[in-house]
């Protein structure tokens, strides 16, 4: 009975903190209006753009260690990036090549080597980073906004946040993790 009761106080606390951090999201401007999907290097809007922007946003492997960019040029669709899996490069590709109009796909996106020591980093500088009261609704979502690629021991935050105050507090917070030998800012404020 005492476990029950338990199980129930957490599970309300954790609807309400959910309950906030959307109602936070929504308050911020954040719900709907940002996607850490994958971005275009060439902001056409054409249909073509939105369909393949809308196939790599919903990539299952594609996460917060990852960042893919694309660039159309009439029906060739250039694939850049870094990511941890290589699952998510085959899949990228493949979920572009099926796109009507869509002739050739050139993927170049990079599968960072495997290592338990950037890996380490990596969930250091999430913390790090996403904890920072600020960055935290940066976090939300399926596809954060922020996205922290390592390789071998070198970060590079890629993605979009709303001011340059967050994005210069994303790099302090970023350049604060121990044993981190770079830190690349590409983060755009919007």
């Amino acid at each position: 009975m005492n476990t029950q009761k338990t199980n129930l106080k957490t599970w309300i606390v954790a609807v309400a903190l959910a309950l906030a951090t959307m109602t936070m999201a929504a308050s911020n401007g954040l719900a709907g209006a940002q996607s850490a999907a994958p971005q275009s290097l060439v902001a056409n809007g054409s249909q073509l753009d939105n369909q393949v922007h809308h196939k790599l946003g919903m990539l299952p492997y594609y996460g917060v260690f990852d960042y893919i960019e694309y660039r159309i040029t009439g029906t060739e669709v250039r694939l850049i990036g870094a990511v941890v899996n290589p699952v998510t490069k085959s899949d990228a590709e493949g979920s572009v090549k099926h796109i009507d109009g869509v002739t050739r796909v050139v993927n170049e996106i990079t599968v960072l080597p495997p290592s338990n020591y950037d890996d380490r980093t990596r969930r250091a500088e999430y913390r790090s980073i996403f904890s920072a009261g600020p960055l935290t609704r940066y976090s939300m979502g399926v596809n954060p906004t922020i996205h922290i690629i390592v390789d071998n021991g070198h970060v590079t935050l890629e993605g979009i946040v709303t001011s340059e105050a967050d994005r210069n507090l994303a790099v302090i917070r970023a350049n604060s993790v121990p044993g981190v030998f770079s830190v690349t800012n590409n983060l755009r404020a919007d």
